[in-house]
């Protein structure tokens, strides 16, 4: 039985007002699972990570585990982690290379497209095919697959929309991270951690909060990893929303489209390449207007990083860009999965300096890392308290007190990316994620028939 006033928690949301409890409340928790994860596509593995058949991951949604595998065919498999026989867990390693998983209670064997193969004493404890027919039986799919740019995503929900509907106009901003070249992401990793944090604080934060950088990150500016002289810069950037995403760009200095790219750090090969691989307007987006992505969140809980600090005494610079996903495990802790992305193209010389900046900076020891995380925690530990249901805070960041913006959006001639921009600080990115939130928990669950559950006869 509900206990939350939901209605009055997503009226306070959609205003701004965030009741301080949803940051640790496990009846909000149990809505998330219910509603939210149990019909949003979520990032589950890239196809880089999977390069040769019988390559494998173990990956979840929350309490789902699934395989995700590269059969002998070469097609990429997500498949529920589950025995069909007594319910064990098939596959217990974190990944590995298998043309089989035997499950290790009673060896019920499949292969790595999930079908059922073997099963010991077929005839003494079934009567053969007669009793028990093999034939048909397989690891339970997930119940929607769809892959963009190798990542691959599954939702809990069988008529979940087609994944490239979900991400409309955010596939223009997920494609500058992930087409530098016809190669595409070579993904090493992930870094694996758990933190005393609401999984939401992390993903509201790399969707736009720039307003904390000039604050929680001065140390990092101070000792030059920043690369920029002053962490205040982050308000000359713009911050967009676009489809279910959300993100930030930092403003390049002037130049061209090569001498912009040479001020992140990139190498002539590869700005060629990303020259020949973007849109137009994806050129428009770093040439003419100016700005570079930095990092975002694909709702609901999938970020990215690019950014390019100092990583010598030299001042040598070095891009690189980060994949993470906050998988929730309770309404107080999360587990951070965190990946290094880089094009499989660029030179071996700068993915090893790409890699030492991603490490410094968003590792799992990385110095940016290590300030957010202290920061999470403590709101966290706060919102366990009977006062957090007593407080709203306050996340209206650039609105006036009717609701009107402070500023206008952009206008096209000054951001070329689709969706709405706007300069300088503000709340707007937060907001609009957690009115995607908002809509996920006053959604009834998916209805799941016994058919979408794959019933086994």
């Amino acid at each position: 039985m509900m206990t939350v006033d939901l209605a009055a928690i997503v009226a306070d949301v959609r205003r701004g007002m965030i009741p301080a409890h949803v940051y640790n409340d496990q009846e909000i928790f149990g809505l998330e699972r219910e509603r939210l994860f149990s019909r949003a596509w979520v990032f589950l593995a890239h196809e880089s990570e999977l390069p040769d058949p019988g390559d494998y991951v173990v990956r979840r949604i929350l309490a789902d585990s699934f395989i995700v595998a590269r059969d002998e065919r070469g097609v990429v498999r997500v498949m529920f982690n589950m025995c069909l026989h007594r319910g064990m867990q098939v596959c217990r390693a974190e990944m590995g290379n298998a043309s089989h998983f035997r499950c290790p209670y009673h060896a019920w064997s499949y292969r790595n497209d999930g079908r059922l193969v073997g099963l010991p004493f077929h005839g003494d404890a079934y009567g053969g095919e007669d009793g028990f027919a093999k034939k048909g039986q397989r690891l339970l799919p997930a119940p929607s697959v769809a892959t963009h740019r190798g990542f691959v995503f599954a939702s809990l929900d069988p008529d979940a929309p087609p994944l490239l509907d979900h991400l409309g106009d955010f596939a223009f901003y997920l494609d500058l991270y992930a087409r530098q070249s016809p190669s595409g992401l070579e993904f090493r990793g992930p870094q694996r951690w758990r933190v005393k944090a609401n999984w939401k604080i992390g993903a509201e934060n790399f969707a736009g909060d720039s307003y904390h950088t000039p604050h929680t990150h001065a140390s990092v500016v101070d000792i030059g990893l920043f690369r920029e002289p002053k962490a205040s810069k982050r308000k000359e950037g713009a911050l967009y929303i676009a489809g279910p995403g959300a993100g930030t760009t930092y403003k390049l200095p002037p130049g061209d489209f090569a001498a912009k790219l040479r001020y992140v750090g990139y190498p002539e090969e590869m700005i060629e390449r990303m020259r020949a691989m973007w849109s137009a307007r994806q050129r428009d987006l770093v040439e003419r207007d100016g700005f570079m992505v930095s990092a975002a969140t694909l709702f609901p809980n999938l970020s990215f990083v690019h950014n390019w600090p100092q990583i010598d005494e030299q001042g040598t610079v070095a891009p690189f860009i980060s994949v993470r996903q906050w998988q929730p495990v309770s309404q107080h802790e999360t587990e951070v999965l965190s990946w290094f992305a880089v094009d499989a193209a660029a030179p071996e010389t700068f993915k090893r300096d790409s890699y030492k900046a991603y490490l410094m900076c968003f590792g799992s020891s990385g110095m940016f890392e290590q300030d957010d995380v202290e920061n999470w925690t403590s709101i966290t530990e706060m919102a366990a308290g009977s006062m957090a249901h007593r407080l709203n805070l306050n996340s209206r960041m650039g609105l006036l007190a009717d609701g009107r913006p402070l500023k206008p959006p952009m206008p096209a001639e000054s951001f070329s990316g689709p969706g709405t921009a706007r300069q300088g600080f503000g709340e707007f990115n937060q907001r609009h994620w957690l009115s995607l939130w908002s809509d996920h928990l006053e959604a009834a669950p998916p209805a799941i028939s016994r058919a979408d559950l794959g019933a086994r006869s």
